[in-house]
């Protein structure tokens, strides 16, 4: 029997003590027939709960009991998806007249419909197209399409989804329903009521909507113009109905309408043009012209072409004046007209003219708010249009370029993404041409540099003539590099780094010139040739570019030239013939290669390195065999005289500034040619790898050993590098592995683990001691502190438990050598744990984790092929680890239980739930190593799969807590769920930047590791995060009524529309017939702009004094608001002055050079810096009143107008602070004047606070 059958009779079952009177009812009538089918002694099967299920319907006819038909109902709907559909054609009679009689609206209730309704669509679906033309079928249809106008609301929604499904899915081989004439007659009678019954019309155009069907071809043209008569009767919901139905119904009208009929009911989609304002009415007239010119296209292309511009000119105005939703569906919908309705032929067309001038007008600043829809327009009309775009493109294309030179020009991504379409589609050439880079020094009007474009052209050359960079580029790098060497003669470094950098970026435009070029042959001579090679050799700086332009060249034309693609930028002859011209050069330039690769540092070799291989994928084998017996000579020679490097030569600084060895650099490129090695060459590099191998004094070389051995038996099983490994893996490679295993380097791990894993890939049957043997290192490397070395250890302990399932003997004495263990073990995936268990009962700690931990990862890939009952013994024997009191081993343990809280099936977990809730528990006070959020996770994880009830009996007494605050945080969690999902937001823009933020939100937190590291790792923080979640809104303030600075808001009458700010910090009055005036309007608040950047920067600490000083936010802003209470205060009294724009009271209390008055009348200057505030200064204004401070006399007579201590005094408190300054334990200066020799003066107010004290020495 089907497990989703048998899963949902389990469902019903266990309802049998449910409170609920009719769920108890559903599971006793099922109990009931069970037992039936039992003692019948029938085949347990849907066909056998159906034929009981139909007997006790007919017995049940006329007899008046309600409870118990709609029990059998009910059951009939569970059970009738599963049995066979001839059955139900041959029951189809019977059916229909037992579930006819429940089809009584008077009478019957919701749920007893529904589940009729869910019978009649399974058995209407099983029937062949001459059962349809029954009366009582096309009657039945008739009744569901009836309800489906229903006022309540769930049968309604019912039966739309049933007649949904059976008008899409004719029965074979129709193509159109036989009875989509019922449902067509249907729909025309109630939309022709829709006046008189506005909901039923409503109701039907839902069905429409969500039915998919091909409607008949002599009723189409009836259904649309009904349909479209709809929004004219001035209801917007109706409107917006009809539009989304009539989207629907244009999926098949290419098969109903001709090209006139076509045109005509387009012509009066086109009329029905809503206000841009009616956002759900406009999406969906936006949906209707962009599929309906789609299918229009493929009828008549050239009378569809003819009307393009036309409907561009008519939707673009969306794009400014509709509201956010509007603009993107305006936008796709442009977009897709561009994509689809605009032929090859006709490509340079005046119409094509028409739209380009259509959509540059787009540019103006009218459409300021939408400029990046517009330039996504423009992008496509770019990549439709191909090298059509030149020349008609070529205003836009400097008119774009213009915009993006603005510097306060806010969208340069999008500008930038056109103008590499426009290089894309016209090819660097033409591009250039139109917009110059002018690097020759020339900075006038009519020569504007515009050096910014070469990175912009590195990413988006393709398929470009590599003569054009030879000819062109070529010359103008030589020419950028002569005048920085002119620079650096004349001493002015700066412009001769800048002219360098010049250099160097044009250098790195061919990468792109050598993406699959059209003229290889022709172009890569032998001058150009030597020069790339001259290059590498002599300029370290152009290397990388030259190397990786070489690289993509060869792996290009590699690709091409052993591919059968027939739509490539060149044919296949083509790539081989270009693939045998660059195989010219490959000797030569490997010899240029191999010098440089040996005099580079280790860590700038990986592009050289690169380069190599795609060189040697391109030779031919012999010259590699060649050339590697030359490598393996001087490796040879090299290894005589080689020393262990000292520690002095393992510093990063010494490795980055020197080439490693020679030794060294000979393995490495021995290694890069082992793929294309014939037998004779691969015998010489096992035997090198097997001395390369036993150099434990050089951990570098050992590791390298057994990169090479790994890498030939990577190899697939015809080469001969994988046949020679196969001829000495039992006599040589398997006995080195196992001897060698004490010997092996920390930094040689991984790439023994690699080889021991391609090894254990392909054993044969006499092999297989070789798992048990290196069973225990690849445990023990699941614990290295490197990840790749852990991820390849935990792959190599897959690939043996996946060979040991393929079965076999393992011969026991050949692993350790006891002649008592001679026994021979069967190899299977049980023996496989078995061996892995075994490292349970090790002496040390780090033993029994890499244990556990290998067991957990063996048990997640696994556990479908292991026995239940094995399954619980391994379960009990790793929980007792839980409770260790070593947090190694416990912290491994609960990672295993992780793995059985998802893997394991419900039934085998509930029993043994007392087991593992109390373990876990023992750690959930613990903080070090996040144990106690391991803990809260695992229960968290339990309580989803087994019910968090189910976890609370299970959970101790005095960890019940835990228990009540998980309960609460969910209830928390569905709070929040319910009051975000009730909550909708009326903004266009807000909501489409929380749906940004959430998808690059998911697209973050998506793992790109495996789904046992997302267990084990990837979910620890969800408990955080929805904390953050709900935390979040909180902490939002609403700052849009603070006073704007530095801009100018322009007022707008449309509320729906956002505003628009004008910058005022340029130098004089803004010029707005100036074509770069555009560039100082803003979208975004400049004070809002401000704000978040002097946050910034006031949240970076300072250094003062060797010291992190950080500002405070709150004496900043009060601050602020005493200098704009005084500046306002200041105003008032200033505002019968001749100039009311300057301040000078204020400027004289604020400046650097202000002063006071004494009392005396005299004028006393500010020794402070600019910017201190009155208040610490004591300076009190004429208009409170104060009487201004007297100065200091030389004889200290009177009261000083400095209050020392001042600074250290708290606003808000008692005690002192210290404001980003010295610590406040001085407050009183000492002054070398008064200061007597042997005394220590300490100066008050007054005379009589003069205090002498003698210090004795």
């Amino acid at each position: 029997m089907d497990s989703e059958f048998e899963h949902q009779l389990q469902k019903l079952r266990d309802k049998i003590g449910s409170k609920t009177p009719h769920q108890q009812q559903h599971a006793a009538m099922l109990l009931a027939v069970e037992e039936t089918i039992t003692e019948q002694k029938a085949a347990v099967e849907p066909a056998s709960y159906f034929a009981a299920l139909l007997t006790l319907m007919e017995q049940q006819s006329g007899s008046g009991s309600n409870a118990l038909s709609n029990a059998i109902i009910f059951l009939l709907s569970v059970v009738l998806p599963h049995v066979s559909a001839s059955m139900l054609r041959a029951k189809f009679t019977t059916m229909m007249a037992v579930l006819s009689q429940s089809l009584d609206l008077a009478s019957a209730d919701v749920a007893l419909l529904r589940s009729v309704i869910s019978c009649l669509e399974t058995v209407l679906l099983a029937q062949d197209a001459s059962s349809w033309r029954q009366p009582i079928a096309q009657g039945t249809l008739r009744s569901l399409m009836q309800l489906s106008t229903d006022s309540k609301p769930k049968i309604r929604k019912r039966a739309q989804e049933a007649v949904s499904s059976l008008l899409s899915r004719p029965p074979p081989p129709t193509v159109i329903h036989p009875a989509a004439h019922i449902a067509s007659r249907f729909v025309l009678e109630m939309l022709g009521n829709a006046k008189a019954d506005t909901q039923a019309a409503m109701h039907t155009l839902q069905l429409v909507k969500q039915t998919e069907m091909l409607w008949p071809a002599d009723e189409f043209e009836g259904l649309c113009a009904s349909l479209m008569q709809l929004p004219r009767l001035n209801t917007p919901y109706v409107a917006t109905l009809a539009f989304q139905a009539l989207e629907t119904v244009f999926a098949s009208a290419g098969e109903s309408l001709d090209e006139d009929q076509f045109r005509d009911l387009l012509i009066s989609v086109i009329d029905l043009k809503p206000n841009s304002s009616d956002s759900a009415t406009s999406e969906a007239w936006l949906n209707i012209i962009q599929k309906g010119y789609i299918a229009y296209a493929q009828i008549g292309a050239e009378a569809c072409f003819q009307s393009l511009p036309d409907l561009v000119d008519l939707v673009l105005p969306d794009i400014e004046l509709g509201k956010p939703s509007t603009r993107d569906a305006a936008t796709r919908c442009v977009w897709a007209l561009i994509r689809e309705c605009i032929p090859d032929s006709k490509l340079g067309s005046d119409g094509v003219q028409a739209i380009i001038k259509i959509l540059a007008g787009g540019l103006s600043y009218r459409y300021r708010e939408s400029w990046a829809l517009v330039f996504l327009l423009i992008a496509a009309l770019f990549q439709r249009l191909g090298k059509f775009a030149h020349p008609s493109m070529d205003a836009v294309t400097k008119e774009v370029a213009n915009m993006r030179m603005e510097p306060e020009f806010q969208f340069k991504d999008e500008a930038d993404a056109v103008l590499g379409a426009a290089i894309r589609a016209v090819g660097p050439q033409v591009f250039l041409e139109i917009l110059p880079l002018n690097l020759d020094g020339g900075q006038s009007q009519d020569n504007v540099g515009r050096a910014w474009l070469l990175p912009l052209m590195k990413s988006h050359i393709r398929n470009a003539p590599l003569g054009y960079f030879v000819s062109t580029m070529l010359p103008l790098a030589d020419k950028l590099s002569a005048q920085s060497q002119q620079f650096v003669s004349q001493n002015r470094e700066l412009e001769a780094k800048i002219y360098n950098a010049l250099s160097q970026q044009v250098w790195a435009l061919l990468s792109g010139f050598c993406n699959v070029p059209v003229d290889i042959l022709d172009s890569f001579t032998v001058g150009f040739a030597e020069r790339l090679a001259n290059e590498i050799l002599e300029v370290p700086a152009t290397r990388p570019a030259i190397c990786g332009a070489l690289q993509t060249l060869l792996t290009a034309v590699h690709a091409l030239a052993h591919s059968d693609l027939a739509n490539g930028p060149i044919t296949q002859q083509q790539a081989l013939a270009a693939e045998m011209h660059l195989a010219r050069f490959a000797p030569d330039y490997l010899a240029q290669l191999f010098n440089v690769f040996a005099q580079s540092p280790g860590s700038s070799r990986g592009y050289l390195m690169d380069t190599i291989t795609a060189f040697l994928a391109v030779i031919t084998p012999g010259e590699v065999n060649t050339t590697f017996a030359k490598v393996c000579a001087m490796l040879d020679q090299a290894l005589k005289s080689h020393k262990p490097p000292t520690a002095a030569e393992l510093t990063e600084r010494y490795l980055e500034a020197h080439p490693p060895p020679t030794a060294h650099t000979m393995t490495d490129l021995a290694i890069v040619m082992a793929p294309y090695l014939d037998t004779e060459r691969a015998q010489m590099l096992v035997r090198a790898a097997f001395v390369l191998a036993n150099q434990s004094e050089d951990a570098m070389l050992q590791k390298k050993g057994y990169k090479a051995l790994s890498r030939l038996a990577a190899q697939t099983a015809e080469s001969p590098a994988r046949q020679l490994i196969e001829s000495v893996m039992t006599e040589q490679l398997i006995p080195m592995l196992i001897e060698s295993a004490g010997s092996v380097g920390a930094g040689s791990r991984r790439d023994r683990l690699m080889l021991i894993s391609a090894l254990a890939r392909n054993l044969a049957d006499d092999q297989l001691h070789f798992i048990p043997a290196m069973l225990s290192e690849a445990i023990m490397g699941t614990k290295e502190a490197n990840e790749r070395a852990r991820n390849v250890a935990f792959e190599t302990l897959l690939v043996m438990g996946r060979r040991m399932g393929q079965g076999g003997v393992i011969h026991m004495a050949t692993v350790g050598g006891d002649s008592e263990m001679a026994a021979e073990q069967d190899a299977n995936i049980v023996e496989f744990f078995k061996m892995t268990a075994a490292g349970l009962a090790a002496q040390t700690p780090h033993m029994v984790s890499a244990t556990i931990a290998a067991i957990s990862r063996a048990l997640f890939e696994f556990h479908e092929q292991l026995d239940v009952q094995f399954i619980v013994e391994l379960m009990s024997t790793v929980l007792m680890f839980v409770v260790n009191n070593n947090r190694e081993i416990s912290k491994s343990s609960l990672g295993f239980v992780k793995v059985i809280a998802v893997v394991l099936p419900k039934d085998v977990l509930l029993p043994h739930l007392d087991e593992i809730v109390p373990s876990i528990c023992k750690w959930s006070h613990e903080y070090k190593n996040q144990m106690r959020l391991k803990c809260r996770h695992i229960l968290d994880r339990l309580a989803r799969r087994l019910g968090l009830d189910a976890v609370a009996k299970a959970t101790p007494e005095e960890h019940q807590k835990l228990i009540i605050n998980m309960r609460k945080r969910e209830q928390r969690l569905q709070r929040a769920k319910e009051n975000g999902g009730a909550q909708q937001s009326t903004n266009g823009d807000s909501a489409q930047a929380k749906t940004v933020a959430v998808a690059a939100t998911a697209v973050g937190k998506k793992s790109f590791g495996s789904a046992f590291e997302d267990i084990i790792y990837g979910s620890e923080s969800e408990f955080e995060d929805s904390e953050d979640e709900q935390q979040g809104g909180a902490r939002k303030k609403n700052d849009r009524a603070k006073k704007n600075k530095g801009g100018r808001q322009i007022e707008s009458g449309d509320a729906s529309r956002s505003g628009a700010w004008i910058k005022e910090d340029t130098d004089g009055p803004l010029d707005f017939l100036d074509r770069s005036a555009f560039t100082h309007f803003s979208t975004i608040d400049p004070a809002a702009a401000a704000t978040a950047k002097a946050r910034r920067a006031r949240s970076e600490p300072k250094v003062r004094n060797g010291k992190f000083v950080f500002d405070d936010e709150e004496e900043d802003e009060r601050k602020a608001k005493a200098a704009a209470k005084a500046a306002a205060e200041a105003a008032q009294d200033g505002a019968s002055a001749p100039d009311a724009g300057e301040d000078y009271y204020l400027q004289s209390l604020t400046s650097k050079e202000g002063f006071y008055r004494t009392a005396n009348q005299k004028i006393k200057f500010h020794k402070r810096k600019a910017g201190d505030s009155d208040e610490e200064m004591g300076i009190a204004s004429d208009n409170e009143g104060a009487a201004p401070k007297p100065s200091v006399t030389k004889k200290g007579k009177g009261n000083t107008g400095t209050v020392y201590g001042r600074e250290f005094r708290s606003k808000k408190a008692q005690g002192d602070v210290k404001r980003g300054n010295v610590d406040p334990y001085a407050y009183i200066p000492l002054n070398p004047k008064t200061m007597k020799k042997g005394a220590i003066a300490i100066k008050g107010n007054s005379k009589k606070d003069k205090r002498t004290r003698s210090v004795k020495g």
